[in-house]
């Protein structure tokens, strides 16, 4: 499998997406890894209106995740997203649902599970910058940037 993450500034502004692909044949659980986090994605993505809070997002996709015997990393999480790449609030892929920020029209969020096979817990490898989960075994990883609004969340990385 193979995860790519990229952004895009365009006129001041960033966007923020990432998807993770099958190479070649993938073990069904893998298939089932991908599709379960995309869906973990959708799942936070309709928890993206106004007077929601940032842990309805956070919920939805940890127990989607969660339901189908899978993790979610702990250790990264999404974003606000705007002028800066990365801004507040941050926006966790686990936790207990109506608490933190209330969200408001306008808002734009990087909603991006991370959803593994095994364990939830990862390290960073001696080059700083790939994260590995610590059981070696396999993640998916997907993300969209996503305004708040009030006629109900639009995916802007469609």
């Amino acid at each position: 499998m193979l995860s790519l993450d990229a952004g895009i500034k365009y006129e001041g502004c960033f966007s923020d997406a990432a998807i993770t692909l099958p190479v070649g044949n993938v073990e069904s659980r893998r298939s089932d890894l991908l599709k379960v986090t995309r869906d973990a994605l959708l799942a936070g993505i309709r928890q993206a209106v106004p007077d929601n809070r940032i842990y309805d997002i956070s919920y939805a996709i940890q127990s989607y995740a969660e339901k189908y015997g899978f993790s979610v990393v702990r250790q990264f999480v999404g974003h606000g997203i705007g002028k800066n790449l990365h801004e507040d609030p941050e926006v966790p892929n686990f936790g207990r649902p109506h608490q933190g920020e209330i969200l408001k029209s306008g808002m734009v969020l990087a909603i991006e599970p991370m959803v593994n096979m095994g364990t939830w817990e990862c390290r960073i490898l001696e080059d700083g910058w790939t994260a590995v989960t610590r059981d070696g075994l396999v993640s998916a990883h997907f993300e969209h940037t996503v305004a708040i609004t009030d006629s109900g969340p639009e995916i802007l990385t469609q």
